[in-house]
């Protein structure tokens, strides 16, 4: 991987944004860093004064990695960034310890009863803040009483079963320790489509521990993922997920700049002068060829996750599929179980940023379209983000903003008053359960309600 120094990854970011000039404008209302970052471009050139490496680390830590800008290589940079500077500088153990979802949600699982009844106390919930650095006013997730992957074990779900067709789960940290009932509903779902559910050994996505430079453990944690998730697809299983941050990482940043490598374009069967790139936007095994002497060493895999097998990434990001867009092919197959009892209520849903990068359109909104009696009114356009940022938001010095950046989605969500808002993002989730007083559900949720209103047998 090359090696660039952190606050140079940054400058390179502040000063191409600054000569393309787009996102002054397309991301004014919905990013924190490129209006800051404007800002400080706009305040250099008119005093003369060169932005300090202090501006530039402030800077890069307003990027929540939703994916809406336009630019992947600005994403890249900072992401770059911060990993250097924390090769060099280290990491807080505050921001360490709140960016481990997995540890904390395996430690805390070993006593949740315990955990929950210490953080109910305002003095030790107080201390826990203060030493974490969260916001005071941001409220703290409950373990649950049982892990989803407890839960799982005793149903023997992590045994691989006999009976076609199956999937494979990839469940996810906030599912697996947090909302565990969002992960029994995904096996209700599946079981109800007579799909046999396997749950194989995981670790966290590494979405967390890479939004904060923590490269070493995002690359382990992956790097085990990318073996077992791979030898089951192998096997025969279908890759689903649940978490669309899971399904963006996955799917989108771990397959980045990997068909620029060697092993990829010799698999396309590149000419000696040409650099096959995958035409995603036709819909079909399209290419558009490129002449490698003038881009090679502009396109080439050097990316964030360049040190796996390029074709293996390729592989993965391939196969992993979003359970909305699972559902979604079933029912363009016609092998979707239809048969759903009656949901009254008017709701509202939203799509999560990282589920839109996926360009798998909103499966969800159909899906849901397909219950009685269930009103539901897409909410946000394609700019909006609740502003979460995953462990961002939770932040003492981050949560003023993450408000901030919410408070246009919020506002729209208050004016259709629902009866219940859904959204596949737990993260969002909190974000909903902390601003606004309507109850919070996710779509697997509701559907297996819907499964279980018709009598549906599993």
């Amino acid at each position: 991987m090359i090696q660039i120094k952190p606050k140079k990854a940054i400058r390179g970011a502040l000063d191409t944004c600054a000569d393309c000039d787009i996102c002054r404008f397309l991301m004014a209302e919905s990013c924190l860093f490129f209006p800051e970052l404007y800002r400080l471009y706009d305040k250099e050139k008119e005093t003369g004064v060169v932005v300090q490496n202090a501006e530039l680390q402030k800077l890069s830590d307003l990027c929540t990695l939703c994916g809406l800008c336009p630019c992947a290589n600005i994403r890249a940079d900072l992401i770059r960034g911060k990993a250097e500077r924390v090769r060099k500088e280290g990491m807080p153990l505050s921001i360490r310890l709140l960016a481990d979802a997995q540890r904390f949600g395996r430690y805390g699982s070993m006593a949740p009863k315990v955990v929950n009844y210490l953080l109910s106390f305002t003095p030790i919930n107080g201390a826990v803040k203060k030493f974490i650095r969260i916001h005071p006013q941001r409220n703290l997730p409950k373990i649950a009483d049982e892990s989803f992957f407890t839960w799982a074990r005793k149903r023997e779900l992590d045994r691989e079963p006999d009976k076609l067709p199956r999937a494979a789960y990839f469940a996810g940290c906030t599912a697996g320790y947090i909302f565990p009932e969002v992960a029994r509903a995904t096996v209700a779902v599946l079981a109800h489509n007579g799909v046999s559910v396997y749950v194989p050994p995981q670790q966290c996505c590494g979405m967390p521990t890479l939004l904060e430079g923590d490269e070493h453990t995002t690359l382990e944690r992956m790097r085990s993922n990318l073996e077992t998730l791979l030898k089951t697809a192998h096997a025969g299983y279908e890759l689903v997920c649940s978490c669309p941050t899971c399904g963006y990482l996955m799917k989108i940043l771990l397959g980045e700049k990997a068909c620029f490598s060697e092993a990829y374009q010799r698999s396309v069967n590149a000419g000696v002068d040409e650099i096959l790139v995958p035409d995603r936007k036709s819909g079909n095994d399209n290419f558009v060829c490129l002449k490698k002497s003038m881009y090679a060493k502009i396109l080439k895999d050097d990316g964030y996750f360049s040190s796996f097998d390029p074709l293996d990434r390729i592989a993965l990001s391939e196969k992993i599929m979003d359970m909305g867009e699972y559902l979604d092919r079933l029912y363009g197959e016609k092998l979707l179980n239809t048969r759903f009892g009656r949901l009254d209520g008017q709701m509202v849903y939203y799509a999560p940023c990282h589920q839109r990068e996926q360009g798998i359109d909103s499966p969800y909104e159909k899906l849901l379209a397909l219950i009685p009696g269930l009103t539901i009114k897409p909410i946000g356009g394609a700019m909006d983000c609740c502003g979460m940022g995953g462990s961002l938001g939770f932040k003492e010095a981050f949560h003023e903003a993450s408000v901030k950046l919410g408070k246009p989605l919020m506002q729209k969500i208050q004016a259709a008053n629902p009866s219940a808002i859904i959204t596949d993002c737990l993260s969002c989730g909190l974000q909903f359960q902390q601003m606004l007083p309507f109850p919070v559900l996710h779509p697997l949720s509701i559907i297996s309600r819907a499964y279980e209103a018709a009598g549906v047998a599993k």
